[in-house]
C-alpha cells in the first residue's frame, strides 16, 4: 500500500514535467510560425495531451515496481519545421526548448523547497508535497539530461543538426534505430554513467543547497 502511494506522489511531478516539456515546444514551434500542435491542441500543460499509453504510463510504472533502470517519454509534439520562419535555426531552438524547461522546473521545484524550509511547516500533510518537490527536482535533472543525448530521437539530435547541417543524414540513418540504440546503452550501464550518476550528483547538489 505504501508502494502504491508513493508511486501516486511520484507520478505527479512526472506527468506534470512531461507536459511542460511537451508544451514548451509546442509554444516555441508557434513562436516562430509553425502552429500545428497548438492547433492540434498540443500547446497545453494537460497530460492528457501528452500521454502515450507505454512511455507515459506501462514503462514508467514497470521500472517503479521493478527496479529496473527508469525510461519513460510523452507523445511527441508534432513540428512542421517547413513551418518555421528558419527552419534550420528555429528548428534547433524548438528541439531545446524541451530540456530547457525541465532545467527551469527544477530550479522552481528546488526554490519552492526552499520557501517550505523557511516557514518550518512540519504537518503530516506537507509530507507529501514535500516529497512531490523533491522528486520534481531529480526528475526534471534527468529528463533534461537525457534529452539533450546527442543523437535522434532525443532533442539533442535535433540540436546536434542544427549546429552541423552535414550530419543530417547519418543523424536521419541513426534516428531509425534510436529507440533501439537508448534500450542498449541503458541495459549495458554506459547510460547509468554517462547519464543518471551525474544527474543524481546535480540533483543531490542542488537540493542541498535550498535545504
Amino acid at each position: 500500500m505504501e508502494k502504491l502511494q508513493y508511486l501516486l506522489i511520484w507520478m505527479v511531478p512526472f506527468l506534470f514535467s512531461l507536459s511542460v516539456h511537451e508544451c514548451a515546444h509546442a509554444w516555441v514551434a508557434n513562436r516562430n510560425g509553425d502552429s500545428t500542435a497548438r492547433l492540434l491542441g498540443r500547446m497545453t500543460i494537460n497530460p492528457t495531451a501528452h500521454i502515450d499509453p507505454f512511455g507515459t504510463l506501462l514503462f514508467p510504472i514497470m521500472s517503479f515496481f521493478t527496479g529496473f533502470a527508469f525510461i519513460g517519454w510523452a507523445k511527441p509534439v508534432p513540428v512542421n519545421e517547413r513551418n518555421l520562419r528558419q527552419p534550420l535555426r528555429d528548428g534547433m531552438f524548438v528541439a531545446i526548448a524541451g530540456p530547457g524547461s525541465n532545467f527551469a522546473l527544477a530550479l522552481v521545484f528546488a526554490g519552492l523547497i526552499f520557501l517550505l524550509g523557511l516557514l518550518k511547516l512540519n504537518i503530516d500533510f506537507m509530507r507529501p508535497i514535500q516529497m512531490m518537490l523533491l522528486i520534481g527536482v531529480k526528475l526534471n535533472i534527468l529528463l533534461g539530461m537525457f534529452n539533450l543525448l546527442p543523437f535522434p530521437p532525443l532533442d539533442g539530435g535535433r540540436v546536434l543538426y542544427g549546429l552541423v547541417p552535414a550530419l543530417r543524414e547519418p543523424l536521419d540513418q541513426i534516428s531509425r534505430y534510436g529507440f533501439l540504440v537508448l534500450i542498449l546503452l541503458l541495459y549495458s550501464g554506459i547510460l547509468d554513467m554517462l547519464l543518471f550518476r551525474p544527474a543524481n550528483q546535480m540533483s543531490q547538489a542542488l537540493i542541498q543547497m535550498v535545504t
